[in-house]
């Protein structure tokens, strides 16, 4: 497909943001993923980042903004989270824990859905909490399928180990106790778009006491139900 429009400013724009698909990127990496001259990528991004459609990671590099996914909202588009409600809501009422989705943007994993626990001890994860790629359930998930190099970067200073994420594409979900929060232990699986590439992960969490330190044995098979649920209705024809 030819992505040269004719204006100019629009198509760079748009070749920017199509190598920050592939993850985060430095300066140097936009200049040699675009072919853009130095001074204008640099440029760009940071117009870009005045308008939040990219923004810094902490290593401050460039990654895709939130504002692309406020747009893919309000345009109706997101059948992820259009569909996610109904489906966190029947695996908290099912498990008797909080239920979350999260999606990867950079170094940080975003909770954008959320189903809690009404009452009693519970694990309160708000929509739009940003949470560390290098502990928890969800973050394994979301790095297990990664590329092998993209997954190794991820493993730097990371609470589980390469050996926890080939367990984790072995079974097809992830368990943690208290590797993000001391006291808290969590199961989540992966939520796949069309071309098989995970997209999301979908989880429960609570304390170790009630989700104990083997929280997979209990709550995987309605968790991995869930994300297939999921799955599935991404992969409906529109």
């Amino acid at each position: 497909m030819d992505n040269n429009s004719g204006v100019g400013v629009l198509d760079k724009a748009a070749g920017l943001l199509d190598a920050l698909e592939a993850g985060p990127a430095t300066l140097a990496q936009l200049v040699a993923a675009t072919g853009y001259a130095r001074p204008t990528t640099h440029r760009l991004a940071v117009a870009l980042e005045h308008h939040r459609l990219v923004t810094r990671d902490v290593q401050g590099r460039f990654v895709l903004g939130p504002r692309l996914a406020e747009l893919a909202a309000a345009a109706g588009e997101d059948r992820l989270l259009a569909t996610a409600g109904p489906v966190l809501i029947s695996l908290r009422d099912h498990t008797g824990e909080s239920a979350q989705l999260f999606r990867r943007q950079g170094d940080q994993r975003i909770c954008v859905a959320a189903a809690e626990r009404p009452m009693g001890l519970r694990d309160s994860i708000p929509v739009g909490s940003a949470l560390s790629m290098l502990a928890g359930s969800a973050a394994q998930v979301l790095l297990a399928w990664e590329e092998p190099d993209r997954l190794h970067r991820g493993l730097t200073g990371a609470r589980f180990t390469a050996t926890t994420l080939s367990a984790v594409r072995r079974r097809g979900w992830a368990q943690s106790v208290g590797e993000r929060e001391a006291g808290v232990a969590s199961v989540s699986a992966p939520v796949r778009g069309p071309s098989g590439k995970v997209v999301a992960a979908v989880s429960i969490s609570g304390p170790v006491e009630r989700l104990s330190r083997q929280p997979g044995r209990q709550h995987a098979t309605a968790v991995l139900a869930a994300a297939q649920r999921l799955t599935d209705a991404l992969r409906r024809p529109s």
